[in-house]
């Protein structure tokens, strides 16, 4: 696996292949597949400064706060806290 980071102030809708899209937000970080780091769009986009491909267990090389470790409170979907009704009314 790959991390990718959005460095700009801006969301992103990177195309990857075999017809998937990974949306970041501005300075968020998403997971991709290691075959998809080195599709030639990417790779473009990280020569560009647009955004930053890491390997697995690889830190941004400069020393900047990098995304957190693991899923945090604001990446993916949030689980619903809201009561649930039950039938037996």
């Amino acid at each position: 696996m790959k991390t990718v980071t959005n460095k700009t102030q801006k969301p992103l809708s990177l195309t990857l292949p075999r017809g998937k899209t990974l949306h970041l937000g501005p300075g968020k970080t998403g997971q991709i597949s290691s075959k998809d780091g080195d599709h030639a769009g990417l790779q473009r986009l990280a020569a560009a400064g647009t955004i930053e491909i890491l390997d697995e267990g690889e830190r941004p090389g400069d020393g900047a706060a990098g995304g957190s470790k693991g899923r945090g409170a604001d990446q993916g979907h949030s689980r619903g806290s809201g009561s649930r009704r039950s039938g037996d009314r």
